[in-house]
Formats: C-alpha cells, sequence, structure tokens
C-alpha cells in the first residue's frame, strides 16, 4: 500500500492548521506529510495504522504524529456503511517546524518540546492525564481567537514536555525504511498558483505546468489535497484577501480585484463560503479584536 503525500492548504491570516474532520465517517486515504499533527477522536471507533502500528481507536484517543510519518483512521464498518446514528468527529491540529519563522525552534524555551518532536517520529498515544487536559484545550480552540489559539497550542506544548503519559507506535525502524517522494510536481504547481493566484487559471493550463491531461490532473489533485484545483484556488484567493483586509490599506472592491476577482458580487460570495461571513464583518471583526 503506497502512502499518498498530501500537501495542506493553510489560511494567509494562521500560522498554524486546526480544524474539524466530521462526516459520516473519517475519509482520508493511508497518507504522510510534513506536518506534524495532533489527531483527537470525538465521536466513532475504528482502527488506526500509524507506521507499521494498527491499535483501536475510540472516543478521546489522542495521537501525536511526526513529520513524514504514514497514517489513516479507518472507521468500523458501522461508519464505512453509514448506518451508525452518529457521525465520525475528530479535532486536528498540524503545524509546521517553522511555523513561528526559521529561528522559532532554536530559542531555548522550546527545547524541552523538541525532544517530544523528535520522539513523535515513531507516533505517540496520548494517555492518562495529559490526554484529559489537552484534550480539553483541543475542543475549545475552535471557539478562541487567534492569539488565544496560539496561546493554548503553546500550552500543549508545555504539557507534553512534562511528564507525558505516552506509549510509542511505530518501530524504530519503520522511518530508517519508509522511503517518501517529494513530488517536484507539487513544487512546479504551487510556484504557479502562488505567482499567478490573481489572474485566470484555466484547467488546461495548470494541468500543462504539471505535465498532465485534464482529467489525470483533476483526479490527481483531489486525491493528494483533498479537494478541487477550484477549491484550492479559491482558499489561497481568500487566505490574500485576508491579509490585505487586515492591513487596512485596501477598501473591499481593491481587495477583491488583486485577489483575482472581477466581480465584487463574485468575491463576497466565495469569502462567505470559505470563512462564513463578508469581508466587512471580516474586517470589523479584526477592528474589535484590536
Amino acid at each position: 500500500m503506497k502512502a499518498v503525500e498530501f500537501h495542506l492548504p493553510q489560511d494567509a491570516d494562521k500560522s498554524f492548521i486546526v480544524f474539524r474532520e466530521a462526516g459520516d465517517f473519517f475519509p482520508a486515504p493511508w497518507h504522510y506529510h510534513a506536518h506534524y499533527e495532533f489527531v483527537l477522536v470525538n465521536k466513532s471507533t475504528g482502527r488506526r495504522m500509524v507506521g507499521d502500528h494498527i491499535g483501536h481507536f475510540g472516543e478521546q484517543d489522542l495521537v501525536f504524529m511526526g513529520s513524514l510519518l504514514p497514517h489513516v483512521w479507518v472507521n468500523d464498518p458501522i461508519y464505512l456503511s453509514r448506518q451508525s446514528k452518529q457521525k465520525a468527529d475528530a479535532t486536528v491540529i498540524h503545524f509546521t517546524n517553522n511555523f513561528l519563522g526559521e529561528g522559532f525552534m532554536n530559542i531555548p524555551e522550546i527545547e524541552r518540546f523538541k525532544k517530544v518532536l523528535k520522539i513523535s517520529e515513531r507516533g505517540m498515544v496520548i494517555k492518562g492525564s495529559t490526554r484529559k487536559k489537552i484534550n480539553q484545550l483541543m475542543n475549545k480552540m475552535h471557539e478562541m481567537n487567534g492569539l488565544q489559539r496560539l496561546s493554548a497550542l503553546f500550552s500543549i506544548f508545555d504539557i507534553m514536555s512534562g511528564n507525558a503519559e505516552y506509549d510509542l507506535l511505530a518501530s524504530p525502524t519503520f522511518m530508517q525504511n519508509f522511503h517518501y517522494e517529494s513530488s517536484h510536481r507539487f513544487q512546479k504547481i504551487n510556484d504557479f498558483i502562488l505567482q499567478n493566484f490573481n489572474k485566470d487559471i484555466s484547467l488546461p493550463q495548470i494541468a500543462s505546468v504539471a505535465s498532465m491531461g485534464v482529467t489525470a490532473f483533476c483526479g490527481f489533485f483531489k486525491e493528494q489535497y483533498r479537494m478541487t484545483f477550484v477549491e484550492y484556488l479559491t482558499t489561497v484567493r481568500i487566505g490574500y484577501a485576508c491579509k490585505l483586509l487586515s492591513e487596512n490599506d485596501y477598501n473591499i472592491i481593491e481587495v477583491a480585484y488583486e485577489c483575482g476577482y472581477n466581480s465584487l458580487a463574485n468575491f463576497n460570495r466565495q469569502f462567505k463560503r470559505v470563512k462564513n461571513m463578508t469581508p466587512s464583518d471580516y474586517r470589523r471583526t479584526l477592528d474589535i479584536s484590536h
């Protein structure tokens, strides 16, 4: 079973990712990515595979995994057949090694947590009071503003840096034998999107950048990014819009144009779909937070 490389989209106005994975079952295939990851299962049961370890998960199961460690959560058949009365639900945190800048991991205050990051290369199932404390923080992070969310993440780092209770998952030799292939194709796609997101990008155009046909590219992109190319392009544009709105130097029409939208109505519609509020509401929220 070949692991799929995921490239995780991130909002331009956030330094790390917190989201809820909710649905009939957890859809992600056997995969890996550059991000470190906390996975807290709120509801549902099943099997999780982390590296070469296979175990069972239930409610309140908490796992912390290092960068590039392959993993998958597979729900029990009652969820996969959509016969369960409850949905599968998890809270997930993703962050990179340099999410607060290139020098962040070199500051003395983070030294103890760096040891945890090293251990997480094998995957850690968190137990006991450590799990309880972290789970409480993670389930409150959805309601927090940016600084509160960052503070909560630091609190999690601090808890993990203490006498954390955990079991290691993958065997010591697994990562030595696992070879991942970071695709040059992804770099070309990402570079092109970041350089041209404020222009019209057609599917034939982006597919040619990847040296693929349109049909093959659409399937490839959806498998790797867990969203369509159009959906991903929208998240990039709206993320940049948030950055411009926070700087307060542009009016909303100018922001729409700078992000590649020639129609203000379409910009407002896409912004609200992604952020659950209008650009004006987003700017007002920023003013209140200040």
